[in-house]
């Protein structure tokens, strides 16, 4: 079978093709245009290139090849349910939208359609209880556990006490960025801080009003939500007004080299939260370098290899690849069904083995994930930039969240969703 190197489609023309038979689809949601595209690139790129990878040098997965159908949203929501419209009949295992707002709009037709959805590290955070998003899936690590791990490493600042601390949510304006909101409630209520928010309009670039208000309220702490071109511009406006980086802390989608490059030696000492490891001194950049980029056969120019977010399409493409290949096994079939890749990633455990054999020995934390928790174990470390060497890093080991904040949280909207939506939480 022939591998066919991703390309940007139109919705016209994804909705006039489709796969050859016998191929495994992953449809790629993508955004390679607008002010979201430095991340929306890279993210795509290794996506792709994963797949490709096991296209061309394993045959696929389990004797499957691959197909990698990409379409356009420009971080769009209406765009894309477009993109999922014109791609679920073409054999969709499971989508990765990228986008809290184009998850929220996906969330009640992938129930419907029965294929899963994918949120790592993004999307609604009460989808992590399972009895009630049957096919929504946000593991390893969820927003509410993100804001949790912030406060836990302001804690570890101070000797375990942040009280009369100032920390401010600076974030998104949208669904993304209001998304910690009740977790950083809940935890200024426990520990004592005050507590407050500075929206940032899309799409962020001009951002003087915000960075006058925090020089004049002079927060302890800084939690960043940003995405896109607003994350260097928050960056540069910290640095100018003498803001101290190592008390600024991005989100996990605001610590890319993208974010912190163009402010120069400034930008030293920002940190940011991470769910995976940063860099390319794993085996599987070997394999991509010499099976996918000298092959002519990488999604993009092949400059973004080893870069975080281009790590983290490929960790998401790495786990859909390890659910579909526990499909097969399950089922008996290589040629699995959207039903069968749900039941998979409901039961997927990933471990050090696994993660070894795939080239990313020590890449993430070890996960399982069940029907009750279809958002694994919620553990994130922190990263900070060095300006000097060019690069990320993580100084701290993974760690959990305060679950006692986040799971009453998420076991009340997530049963406020299923009251609004006439849904009996259980499991099969």
């Amino acid at each position: 079978m022939k591998t066919k190197k991703l390309m940007t489609v139109s919705v016209v023309a994804l909705m006039a093709a489709g796969p050859a038979m016998a191929e495994l689809v992953f449809p790629s949601l993508s955004y390679r245009t607008g002010p979201f595209a430095a991340g929306g690139i890279p993210f795509a790129d290794g996506y792709a290139d994963y797949f490709t990878l096991l296209n061309e040098r394993d045959g696929g997965i389990g004797g499957v090849m691959t197909s990698v159908p990409e379409c356009e949203t420009a971080y769009n929501a209406e765009k894309g349910v477009e993109c999922y419209e014109a791609t679920k009949d073409l054999g969709a295992l499971v989508y990765q939208p990228l986008a809290t707002s184009i998850t929220y709009q996906l969330i009640p037709k992938v129930e419907v359609d029965g294929i899963p959805l994918h949120t790592m590290g993004y999307g609604r955070t009460s989808a992590k209880n399972g009895e009630v998003f049957r096919h929504t899936f946000n593991y390893p690590v969820n927003y509410w556990d993100g804001a949790s791990a912030g406060v836990n490493h302001f804690l570890d600042l101070n000797d375990g006490s942040i009280e009369g601390k100032k920390i401010t949510l600076l974030h998104f304006n949208g669904a993304y960025g209001k998304e910690p909101i009740p977790t950083l409630e809940a935890l200024s209520e426990k520990h004592g801080f005050d507590f407050t928010t500075i929206a940032i309009d899309y799409p962020g670039q001009e951002q003087k009003s915000q960075w006058l208000q925090i020089r004049r309220e002079r927060p302890d702490y800084i939690l960043f939500w940003g995405w896109g071109v607003m994350n260097q511009v928050a960056v540069q406006e910290a640095a100018n007004i003498g803001y101290p980086m190592e008390n600024f802390m991005g989100i996990w989608w605001s610590g890319s080299e993208n974010d912190v490059i163009p402010a120069g030696a400034a930008a030293d000492g920002y940190k940011a939260l991470a769910f995976h490891e940063m860099g390319s001194d794993f085996p599987v950049f070997d394999a991509i370098q010499e099976y996918v980029v000298d092959t002519g056969k990488a999604a993009g120019a092949g400059d973004q290899v080893g870069s975080v977010l281009y790590n983290r399409g490929l960790y998401a493409a790495f786990l859909a690849a390890e659910a579909a290949g526990d499909a097969q096994d399950a089922n008996g079939t290589p040629d699995i069904t959207a039903a069968m890749m749900r039941d998979a990633m409901e039961a997927l455990e990933i471990t050090e083995a696994d993660m070894a054999a795939a080239g990313l020995p020590g890449f993430g934390p070890e996960f399982a994930v069940s029907c009750q928790n279809h958002g694994g174990d919620g553990l994130a470390a922190v990263a900070q930039w060095n300006a000097a060497e060019q690069k990320w890093g993580l100084i701290s080991d993974f760690f959990p969240a305060d679950a006692e904040v986040v799971d009453a949280l998420i076991a009340a909207d997530s049963a406020a969703f299923a009251a609004e939506n006439n849904i009996t939480p259980g499991c099969d």
